[in-house]
């Protein structure tokens, strides 16, 4: 069947044996039919309807009662006749096999594309399964990280901050030790300094928004920041807010505040700055934060561990505004200030939910 020269000399060698055969006696016509058994097997295309109208010739001779009657006169209306009869029936018939074969041909085809991709869909699921096991552990490991990202964050913001505060107001105290009325305000203010931290230090363990934010809205929280923040370190301090102020989702708003919170505590530490302002600005879709101070400035070309101790804040800020998708922005030099300006998306409440 893969031969199609050697089926086709096969079958002209059947179709001249059937010929010689209905020659010798027309009753041998019978074994005419088998021709056709051959017809779709042993040829292609078209020449399997050219096939069947041999095999309906020699069949249409026999019919007539051989090749001899073919010389008698008269014998060729009927004999065309009978002939005509055959060739429709037998084309009609190998046309309708040749239709069900090729749709056979194509079923098969087609399972046969059906099996090979089933085979590949059942690696590729088996494949998968082991991927997304990998995933999972990655994504867990992942998780992890980010935890422990954001628990450092929270204990520099927090415990960092206060203790630095802390210990500004005891060697203010100790500095004040013949008036005792600064001494005494100094102490108070320390007292004030551990319970708010130890009050952070609790909530971020349990993943709670900042104390600030709880029960109020950003600018309100942003402000008694800065009021407090001025008040502990005597420097002037500012807050304008622009825009119309809206509801941002927790992550968004705790991001905000704990910017702000370590810029003004890098001021008060390196800065020697006499006045601080910032800008909270509410766009369509974006909230920043500008925070700016007149004082000593630094080279943002430099090491932040060449300039500050451990080098976390920068980091600690960029860090938590890069996983809200935010940005932040460092401009300064020595002796003209710094800027430091965090850009988030305005992510609503009612938008998110």
């Amino acid at each position: 069947m893969d031969r199609p020269r050697v089926m086709a000399v096969f079958f002209v060698g059947l179709l001249v044996l059937i010929g010689l055969l209905v020659w010798c006696h027309p009753f041998f016509g019978f074994f005419a039919w088998s021709g056709y058994l051959f017809t779709v097997p042993a040829l292609r295309g078209r020449w399997r309807l050219a096939g069947a109208a041999g095999v309906a010739g020699c069949t249409a001779v026999s019919q007539i009662g051989g090749f001899g009657i073919l010389a008698m006169a008269g014998a060729w209306i009927p004999f065309l006749i009978i002939l005509a009869f055959n060739i429709g029936i037998a084309v009609a018939m190998t046309f309708l096999s040749m239709v069900n074969s090729d749709h056979a041909a194509r079923r098969a085809e087609l399972l046969r594309q059906l099996t090979e991709a089933n085979d590949k869909l059942a690696s590729a699921l088996t494949e998968n399964a082991g991927l997304h096991a990998q995933l999972l552990v990655q994504a867990r490991e992942a998780g992890v990280l980010d935890e422990r990202q954001r628990m450092a964050g929270e204990i520099h913001d927090v415990l960092a901050q206060g203790l630095t505060g802390i210990v500004t107001q005891l060697e203010a105290a100790d500095q004040a030790a013949g008036r005792e009325h600064d001494r005494r305000r100094h102490l108070d203010t320390a007292k004030r300094l551990a319970r708010d931290s130890l009050t952070e230090a609790r909530r971020s363990v349990q993943a709670l928004r900042p104390q600030p934010l709880a029960g109020a809205a950003l600018p309100d929280a942003l402000a008694e920041v800065v009021d407090g923040w001025s008040a502990r370190n005597g420097v002037s301090a500012e807050l304008i807010t622009t825009g119309t102020a809206q509801p941002l989702l927790p992550e968004i708003e705790a991001t905000l505040l704990r910017t702000a919170q370590e810029a003004l505590a890098n001021v008060a530490r390196h800065a020697r700055a006499g006045r601080v302002a910032l800008t909270l600005s509410y766009m369509e879709d974006l909230v920043t934060l500008d925070v700016r101070d007149d004082g000593a400035g630094f080279d943002p070309a430099r090491r932040r561990t060449e300039q500050y101790e451990g080098g976390y804040g920068l980091t600690a800020m960029r860090d938590r505004v890069q996983r809200v998708a935010g940005t932040l922005e460092v401009e300064s030099e020595p002796g003209a200030g710094t800027a430091i300006s965090a850009c988030v998306p305005a992510l609503h409440v009612a938008s998110a939910a």
